[in-house]
């Protein structure tokens, strides 16, 4: 059974964050510029994972409400409620989450604090990669027989 460490292993553990004091358009930037769907909001000491804010959340809670971006700090749009996992969560356990909560970000969290972010698109790679090892291990057994 894959975990969440089985992912990590393949992406890597660096995660893009933000303060929570940071603007709504300064989060943007960030993502724009990293190519990615979500950033960790930090407490102000960074040292805790205070939410998450996405794409959705800026489209909808500063588009949709025709807020100012720049003068709008991340802590008032972010996604405060959180579901994390740790680097032993079992991907399945990951998957229905995201599927229930209809979320694609999760914080990895072990002792130290945030160490990575498994997202939908981490899994389905992961889960395609397996898919294509076993046809080709299939393919293999065929042809020999």
């Amino acid at each position: 059974m894959n975990t969440v460490r089985d992912i990590l292993a393949r992406k890597g553990t660096r995660v893009v964050t933000i303060r929570e004091t940071d603007s709504a358009l300064y989060a943007a930037n960030i993502m724009n510029d990293h190519h990615i769907g979500s950033v960790v909001v930090l407490t102000p000491d960074a040292k805790r994972v205070a939410g998450i804010l996405t794409e959705r959340d800026i489209l909808t809670r500063i588009v949709a409400a025709t807020r100012d971006p720049q003068t709008t700090p991340s802590r008032d749009v972010m996604t405060r409620d959180v579901y994390t996992a740790s680097p032993e969560t079992p991907l399945e356990d990951v998957r229905e989450v995201m599927r229930d909560k209809r979320i694609r970000h999760v914080p990895v969290l072990d002792d130290q604090g945030l160490c990575g972010l498994v997202s939908i698109g981490d899994l389905n790679a992961l889960h395609s990669d397996q898919l294509a090892a076993t046809v080709e291990s299939l393919e293999m057994y065929i042809s020999r027989a």
